[in-house]
């Protein structure tokens, strides 16, 4: 088989997901030209209205899996949100020459979860972290209210490794979360293992918004830290982690994600210099 296309290209007539925000596809991903701040008031508008929905941090790593299956493809376009975390994302939606009223701004999960949670205390809603070791849910919960008196925390849960494999599993897992009826759920269990919980928690909780935010409870609890802003902001994050976990990152961000990224930005620019033809 041959190695899988890498298309970059905005909407020459911008088009619609649900949330209104225009989108510019990344490789099988299409990622949304909204603001952080525009994200949290459509949330906030959601919960006004009794309207749910799911967002998808889409880094390297997932538009690659993404790009690699069709199934998990389909995942993400399920979700209402979809924002670039990551900064060779970003460039390779710029570099594509965008069409969409304004460009691509990263948006991460980690940045996500301190920002939901702080709209969530100042409209009164509660909050449910799912994911990560023993006593780390329960530790990030703990910081995120520690800052936010408004802040109702519906419960926390550290699934047992591979819950997600056993009907009896999922649903344990999934019956905690609907029997706390949290209005924002954080889930950080990883790509595609977070979207696929979520979308079987948002069968049974329609009405709550949720966030696959990967390493975001971790950090939240100060298991580790955030790249400095200047690093973050040169597109060097991933060395930061890569220095701190090189045992567990080394093979997918040297092996897998680094090429991929390089061969994304590659077509992006030959997109951005192939004339495009006049209908």
């Amino acid at each position: 088989m041959g190695r899988p296309p890498l298309p970059v290209a905005p909407s020459a007539t911008p088009e619609r997901f649900g949330a209104g925000f225009a989108r510019v596809r990344v490789g099988a991903v299409e990622v949304m030209a909204v603001s952080e701040a525009e994200l949290l008031d459509h949330v906030t508008a959601g919960w006004r209205r009794g309207r749910g929905g799911a967002i998808v941090t889409a880094n390297v790593d997932i538009v690659r899996a993404a790009t690699r299956d069709p199934a998990l493809a389909d995942l993400v376009t399920r979700s209402e949100i979809v924002v670039a975390d990551g900064m060779p994302v970003v460039w390779a939606s710029r570099l594509a020459g965008s069409a969409v009223p304004r460009g691509i701004s990263r948006i991460t999960g980690a940045s996500l979860v301190h920002s939901l949670t702080t709209r969530a205390a100042r409209e009164n809603r509660s909050v449910y972290l799912l994911g990560g070791e023993p006593g780390v849910p329960e530790d990030a919960a703990r910081v995120l209210t520690g800052g936010r008196p408004g802040l109702r925390v519906a419960g926390t849960c550290s699934p047992p490794f591979g819950f997600e494999s056993t009907p009896e599993g999922m649903r344990e897992v999934v019956e905690g979360v609907v029997a706390a009826a949290p209005d924002l759920v954080l889930v950080g269990l990883g790509f595609p293992k977070q979207e696929r919980v979520i979308e079987a928690l948002r069968a049974e909780l329609p009405d709550a918004w949720y966030l696959g935010c990967g390493a975001g409870i971790p950090m939240a609890a100060g298991r580790f830290s955030r790249a400095p802003g200047p690093v973050q902001r040169v597109g060097a994050e991933w060395l930061y982690r890569l220095a701190l976990e090189p045992r567990r990152l080394a093979r997918r961000y040297l092996r897998d994600d680094a090429p991929f990224a390089i061969a994304l930005l590659a077509g992006a620019l030959r997109t951005r210099l192939t004339p495009r033809r006049r209908t």
